[in-house]
């Protein structure tokens, strides 16, 4: 676990950021503010093999850009340094899956910083990342894992992640309220990761999860093991309620999602 937030980083911990590792993959789950930093601690950014982000709220997208610029940083002082030259020798972007439409959005987003001396680092969506735009329904590969994207229900599209290796399934919410698309997304997963922002069910339509309704998708699920994420505060007292509420449906072993934190699947 690389953060657990939910909105902006609070109480030193970073937002949403996930990071899965097999044998030989890596795949980092959505990078909200805070995981470049995070992942800076773990490993480089170029020992990833991809970047799935579920949607485009800031929580869950928002350190892509510095996460580029890295990629590229060291490539971007190199004397006479162009992105032919970049690419004969032999530089390899991190593929990265996003919702589809993301062109207009990433050409604003990195035109709101240019290093007018060092123009590769502006650049880092066209080079720094392969990417590679989803619909819902989808299926990918990346490294040895078999990633499906599953569509949930939140105030903008988002999309569920069920990942699937030889011998092991991580099924993954992002941001959603309660839909009926969430048991195919867990059925039967090793490992349920689950937003749990809210203390009570949520009133409003804006798509958000408590800890009950947690509790309740892992047991219909029949998931090996449940772990929330995604948290409003960070106070024992307020991150227990939410342990027991998804206890009162769920049996099975349930943790709570901290910065540092690493759990086997399978």
């Amino acid at each position: 676990m690389l953060g657990c937030r939910a909105g902006m980083p609070a109480d030193g911990q970073a937002s949403s950021g996930y990071l899965l590792e097999t044998a030989t993959t890596r795949l980092l789950l959505d990078c909200g503010p805070g995981i470049a930093t995070a992942l800076s601690s773990v490993t480089e950014p170029a020992s990833l093999d991809g970047i799935v982000i579920s949607h485009f709220h800031s929580d869950h997208c928002y350190d892509l850009l510095p996460i580029g610029k890295s990629l590229l940083s060291g490539l971007a002082h190199e004397p006479g340094a162009t992105v032919e030259t970049i690419r004969r020798n032999g530089f390899t972007p991190v593929r990265l899956y996003v919702p589809r439409g993301s062109g207009d959005l990433f050409a604003r987003w990195a035109g709101l910083f240019p290093v007018h001396t060092f123009p590769l680092l502006d650049q880092a969506f066209e080079i720094a990342f392969d990417v590679r735009e989803y619909e819902p329904g989808e299926t990918h590969v990346v490294g040895d894992l078999s990633v499906a994207m599953h569509e949930t229900r939140h105030a903008i599209p988002n999309c569920g992640v069920r990942i699937e290796s030889a011998t092991a399934t991580f099924a993954y919410t992002g941001d959603t309220g309660t839909t009926p698309a969430l048991h195919d997304l867990a059925e039967d997963a090793d490992l349920l990761l689950t937003e749990a922002t809210l203390a009570e069910p949520e009133v409003g339509d804006h798509g958000h999860l408590s800890g009950a309704d947690a509790g309740v998708i892992a047991a219909k699920a029949g998931v090996g093991r449940l772990v929330l994420t995604h948290f409003a505060v960070a106070d024992e007292r307020s991150l227990e309620h939410l342990r027991a509420s998804a206890a009162e449906s769920y049996e099975g072993p349930i943790a709570l999602a901290a910065p540092g934190v690493r759990f086997d699947i399978g």
